[in-house]
């Protein structure tokens, strides 16, 4: 097949991938209509609001101040590498170049207008960018939710080739279904020697490591993942590089390392060869007086704020059955300590009696009970449940100490007993009203999944994903994901 004949099946085998490549003119559209609405704002607030001075209208002026600056910024978002394909979708390197752009934009607007001895209005320029800076952040946060909902649609994705021994292929296999947002689609392997047809988390086997680039080509693939086992030398990889580079096919190397955050991993380049440098794991900083503040300021802000919603919740529980309204049951905090964790009771009285008969039932056998319809949850508690209203009294918990705002969910006694030696891991901080387990899908997760991410936020802690966990339970608590 001709080289001509190639990119035709390219183009037509891979539509997701031509809607990919729209991306950058779309974002260019946008951000344009931002910087323009940004710019006409700016001179009609400068002209209209009492606090700036009068003088000269820049609504006059607009006509050759306006299209200038747009074009100063667009030009500055292009040079500053925000329109490349690789980044959108993930991270923060969107938003870094954004604001880099941005700011070399306010610098040479200041400038330039400084030499020329243009009377630039200082009201217009600080409302230019008051308004412009988030306005194009808020712009790209859009167009990335955007993008992440149409790819769990199956739509503007990468087609995928990982190249590897078959084990490490379904490790980044793994990773790419599990967080169908990125946008990568795995089309195929190819391992070593072709003594599979496919792996055995089911990744079709479609050629081998030695003719890569062929492989590529055939299968229309415009990222190729290099995984452990697939390349004999560093040569062998240059020269792959060299092949694809026509064909504007992506590379990427993974190496065996899963489940490091971004902030723990640098890459630095010495004598040519580019190491990974992995910080240590962040589980101390989780314990540390910082974090022990903000859950005591934080829990009592809440508790005074929920107090009049807790009492209506302990009336309702009391009326409906004249049980106990609280229910305290023994979990394992940091260090394997036991306390009991309060809740609002939202089960029969002797729901803990009938537990037995329900694992049977079920054939239930590891990791936290959780039934869809469990016949011992009360009116109130259903409903209580549907809002996460019944965890409200761990506030308490964490005042005490026993819990933290944010972390692991606090597992039971003989769940514990039960662990994998990697999984006792999860004691090292206290167990959090929210977590990752929490935004991520609560009781719809499975137990091996919801181990992992507790794995993951012990070891990758930092403020900043304690602050997002905790919006993004506002987000999980109103939609009712996995709460039963």
């Amino acid at each position: 097949m001709t080289i001509l004949a190639q990119r035709r099946v390219r183009l037509f085998a891979s539509p997701p991938s031509r809607m990919l490549r729209q991306l950058p003119k779309l974002t260019l559209a946008v951000d344009a209509t931002v910087v323009g609405g940004a710019t006409l704002l700016a001179a009609l607030g400068r002209d209209l609001l009492p606090l700036f001075d009068g003088g000269r209208a820049v609504t006059a002026d607009l006509t050759l101040v306006g299209p200038a600056i747009v074009l100063i910024w667009l030009a500055a978002l292009t040079l500053g590498g925000a329109y490349r394909v690789d980044m959108f979708g993930a991270g923060t390197e969107e938003f870094r170049r954004v604001l880099h752009a941005t700011l070399f934009t306010g610098g040479l607007v200041a400038v330039g207008t400084f030499f020329a001895k243009y009377p630039l209005s200082r009201g217009f320029y600080f409302l230019l960018f008051a308004v412009g800076v988030p306005a194009l952040l808020l712009g790209r946060y859009a167009l990335r939710r955007a993008l992440h909902q149409a790819r769990r649609h199956g739509r503007v994705q990468h087609r995928v080739l990982i190249a590897g021994d078959p084990a490490h292929v379904d490790e980044v296999a793994a990773v790419l279904r599990r967080e169908r947002w990125l946008g990568y689609r795995v089309v195929g392997a190819a391992t070593p020697t072709l003594e599979l047809e496919e792996t055995r988390a089911g990744v079709p086997v479609v050629g081998d490591c030695g003719d890569i680039t062929a492989v590529v080509r055939e299968q229309a693939a415009d990222v190729v993942f290099f995984a452990s086992g697939a390349l004999t030398s560093a040569a062998q990889m240059r020269r792959i590089a060299w092949d694809l580079e026509e064909d504007d096919v992506q590379v990427v190397v993974a190496p065996t390392v899963t489940d490091v955050s971004g902030e723990r991993v640098r890459v630095r380049p010495v004598g040519g060869l580019p190491l990974v440098h992995i910080d240590a794991p962040r589980s101390t900083d989780a314990s540390r007086w910082g974090k022990r503040l903000f859950d005591v300021v934080g829990a009592t802000a809440l508790l005074v704020v929920a107090a009049p919603l807790l009492a209506v919740s302990a009336l309702w529980i009391k009326l409906h059955d004249g049980g106990p309204v609280l229910f305290r049951q023994l979990r394992i905090g940091r260090g394997g300590e036991e306390f009991g964790c309060l809740k609002l009771r939202t089960m029969v009285v002797d729901a803990e009696a009938r537990l037995a008969e329900l694992h049977a039932a079920t054939g239930h056998t590891e990791g936290l009970f959780k039934l869809k319809d469990d016949p011992r949850i009360t009116g109130p508690g259903r409903w209580l449940r549907r809002f996460s209203l019944d965890e409200l009294p761990q506030l308490v918990n964490v005042l005490r100490g026993d819990m933290s705002l944010v972390g692991p969910r606090p597992p039971l006694p003989q769940e514990v007993a039960a662990y994998e030696p990697d999984t006792v891991r999860r004691l090292r901080v206290r167990p959090g009203l929210t977590g990752l387990w929490q935004v991520s899908g609560r009781s719809d997760l499975s137990w091996s999944e919801a181990i992992r991410l507790d794995l993951y936020y012990v070891d990758n802690w930092s403020m900043l994903q304690d602050l997002s966990i905790l919006v993004k339970t506002v987000g999980a608590v109103l939609q009712r994901r996995g709460a039963y």
